[in-house]
């Protein structure tokens, strides 16, 4: 018997089964046509109930003791984005044929219980995350463990990785185009190219260093300077807002999630510059979308811990 954990973001179909210590875990990224920037939710919406079924039949599952959805892109009010719906009814459908509990979360608490679980951690205390990704840049206080999320800061405009892809895209990249740029830094000269890293309060911007990041290309940059700038940029926006986090709430253990964490070179450079914190990083996989946090949810909910 275990728990079945299903997430249906922007761009990833994943669905997950935690039983014991055995998970199985199966992801599918949507198709965005070359060239473009993303999807209408329209059209992510059709392709996650295309995937759903096929994704769910290769989990061989056993027994379900509870499905979980994240049916909100936050654990507020006011958070909605109808791509979730198409997970929440499917979950709600395996739910109410077994007899079995429904587990409602968000996608943000899916990705932080991913995060702790790769990490091998239960929280206790008090913690900081990022949340950093294409439609979120959340710096969150957990002021006791996953009992309690309050955002401290996200982004005035852009988020993080909608920076990162769209300097992506004009380079010529695939979307998403994180994992691409990542390897085009790795080609780049630190300090050819810098781009501002704006921060106000614990609020980042990214569409000066957007704006930067164009010029420097019109005007003849490297790309592989660009690409390093990119990510740098974004870095020391993160390193000011930790260090803010710290000196105000007095926490410093930080967890790292989201797909954006998952780049080599980002991390390399949060653990140089933030020397004075415990950092912890979701296992790259569970970094980028996916289900596992979701089942995790689903287990911490019915207070198991098998």
């Amino acid at each position: 018997m275990g728990y079945l954990g299903i997430d249906t973001s922007c761009y990833t179909t994943s669905v997950a089964y935690l039983s014991g210590e055995e998970l199985v875990e199966k992801r599918t990224i949507l198709t965005v046509p070359l060239g473009k920037r993303g999807l209408r939710q329209s059209e992510a919406l059709f392709q996650h109930l295309k995937n759903l079924p096929p994704l769910i039949s290769q989990l061989k599952l056993k027994g379900i003791k509870a499905v979980a959805a994240s049916t909100k892109p936050r654990p507020t009010p006011d958070s909605y984005m109808p791509v979730f719906q198409a997970g929440t009814t499917v979950a709600q459908s395996i739910a109410g044929s077994l007899g079995c509990p429904f587990i409602a979360t968000s996608h943000q608490e899916g990705h932080l219980w991913a995060g702790f679980w790769s990490c091998g951690l239960r929280p206790q205390g008090k913690w900081l995350a990022f949340h950093i990704s294409g439609g979120t840049t959340d710096l969150l206080l957990l002021p006791n463990g996953m009992k309690e999320i309050r955002t401290l800061g996200s982004s005035m405009d852009l988020h993080a990785g909608q920076f990162i892809d769209r300097i992506g895209v004009r380079l010529g990249l695939s979307f998403p185009a994180g994992p691409e740029l990542e390897e085009l830094a790795r080609k780049g000269r630190r300090g050819k190219v810098t781009f501002p890293a704006p921060i106000r309060g614990y609020d980042l911007s990214f569409s000066g260093p957007e704006s930067a990041a164009v010029r420097a290309m019109e005007e003849g940059a490297e790309p592989g300077d660009v690409a390093l700038a990119v990510l740098l940029a974004v870095g020391r926006g993160v390193v000011k807002a930790l260090e803010k986090a710290k000196a105000e709430h007095g926490a410093d253990s930080v967890l790292f999630v989201g797909g954006v964490t998952a780049n080599g070179i980002l991390r390399s450079f949060l653990q140089e510059k933030l020397p004075g914190f415990k950092l912890y990083f979701a296992d790259p996989r569970y970094s980028t979308d996916n289900a596992v946090g979701v089942a995790v949810a689903a287990r911490e909910a019915l207070g198991c811990r098998e």
